[in-house]
């Protein structure tokens, strides 16, 4: 078996601050919170993550409401945060918050700028 080098309080809140701003430290776990326009889209973010732990095999606790979704990660295996925690939660934030109106030369439109159709509050 493998050993898994686990990160500090303060390396962990160094990591977050330069790779995934909006995402922070909690009592063993590295999270964020997803705020949506309402029970669909909630139900989108958890199965755009489910999909991404999934394919990863690294799997998160989830607290699901009517207009947010909480994403929360540990390895349990190592009893801490470690790489396979920041990598999976960088590919979730590029999945969930993707503007692709604003990739260069990107012929998707993206949501409409109208509040019947956004589902999603990005940061």
């Amino acid at each position: 078996m493998t050993t898994e080098t686990t990160y500090t309080e303060a390396q962990i809140s160094e990591r977050l601050a330069q790779e995934l701003p909006h995402w922070y430290y909690e009592n063993g776990w590295i999270r964020r919170k997803y705020r949506t326009s309402g029970w669909k889209a909630s139900l989108m973010v958890v199965n755009t993550v489910g999909h991404l732990a999934e394919a990863a095999w690294h799997h998160p606790d989830l607290t699901v409401s009517y207009a947010f979704v909480i994403v929360k990660l540990t390895t349990h295996s190592a009893k801490g945060i470690t790489d396979k925690d920041f990598a999976l939660a960088r590919q979730i934030e590029a999945v969930v918050q993707w503007k692709p109106r604003e990739e260069s030369g990107g012929v998707l439109e993206g949501t409409p700028d109208d509040p019947r159709f956004k589902y999603l509050k990005y940061d």
